[in-house]
């Protein structure tokens, strides 16, 4: 299984992404969010610049925040500074979109947008929104077309899979590991937590900053796919609840979002303290060395060829070497 990271496009991306490959990460994927981002293919082409090796690609876009032929311009760009080292990863937006009070995309525009973009990069001309287009771009603008790079879909349900199983290069997964991951012959699983040592508490300070953010998906998650229902059955989801329902109902999802994969916003930090972070082991990839090599090697069983660890906290760098250390163990 490949060893891979993400990182929440921050400023630091570009740097962390080198560290990364200095550390011997296979590829780097970073978010398309710009609700709290920097600009994702800015930041990829920052990284190509100070990388030689290490993949490169956005996992995931969003189709509904740019114009295909936008994002093929920058896909071309992107493989013209990393040529060899680029892959594109698409998703119907959780918080790229909901974050923004936004419903996911559907597969079926999903289904026309990456037959678009696909087509643009082919160099061909192909008709998006009741006009035909072509990528025009001359010689030292973007390579030659075709741009060929390899395109992952992320996918839960059986309209995602169809999509993915005929568009897509493989399965790019995340919260949840369809049982059709096993179909796909590359399948990158985005995942989060931290390395405990040997008796550390799951409530730690160090448990709390680099497992926490993951922690919380486990609540973000569950509101939007569950509805408050969902969240009640979590330990700490009633002061979670609490939290999110205090605020206007147009403006709820801001409470919800707020430091997504990043920090604990005051939702999560409520429901931690209520015994949340008793199941932080359950919802990420967190424990001691040993306890982390087993599930990875669980993932890797159930279809998992490349895992995705996103760090957080205040020691990217030493998150990244716990993680790479307890999976090459």
């Amino acid at each position: 299984m490949d060893i891979a990271c993400a990182f929440p496009t921050a400023l630091s991306s570009p740097d962390d992404i080198a560290v990364a490959e200095r550390l011997g990460y296979t590829r780097a994927w970073v978010y398309d969010t710009p609700q709290q981002s920097p600009d994702v293919w800015m930041t990829l082409a920052l990284a190509a610049r100070r990388t030689e090796r290490i993949g490169l690609g956005p996992g995931v876009l969003v189709p509904s925040l740019r114009h295909p032929m936008a994002n093929a311009a920058a896909t071309a760009t992107l493989t013209a500074l990393a040529p060899g080292r680029v892959a594109v990863a698409f998703g119907t937006g959780f918080t790229g979109r909901r974050a923004m009070g936004y419903p996911a995309i559907s597969w079926s525009y999903m289904d026309s947008y990456i037959r678009a973009y696909r087509g643009l990069l082919r160099g061909e001309t192909v008709e998006w929104e009741g006009r035909r287009m072509r990528m025009l771009h001359p010689e030292g603008h973007a390579p030659a077309r075709p741009v060929d790079v390899p395109v992952l879909i992320g996918a839960l349900g059986p309209k995602g899979n169809a999509v993915a199983r005929e568009l897509a290069d493989g399965l790019y997964a995340t919260l949840q590991l369809p049982e059709f991951a096993k179909d796909y012959t590359w399948v990158p699983y985005l995942t989060w937590g931290t390395v405990l040592d040997e008796g550390e508490p799951p409530d730690s300070e160090h448990a709390r900053t680099a497992g926490g953010p993951g922690w919380a998906l486990a609540y973000h998650g569950a509101y939007e796919f569950g509805g408050p229902d969902a969240v009640r059955e979590l330990p700490g989801g009633a002061q979670w609840l609490d939290v999110v329902d205090a605020e206007p109902g147009e403006e709820r999802h801001l409470a919800v979002h707020s430091g997504h994969c990043v920090e604990l916003n005051r939702a999560d930090l409520a429901a931690w303290n209520a015994g949340g972070h008793s199941v932080l082991t359950d919802v990420t990839v967190s424990g001691t060395r040993g306890e982390v090599r087993r599930k990875l090697d669980d993932l890797a069983s159930r279809g998992v060829t490349e895992i995705v660890f996103q760090p957080c906290g205040p020691d990217i760098e030493a998150e990244l070497e716990r993680f790479l250390d307890a999976a090459r163990s």
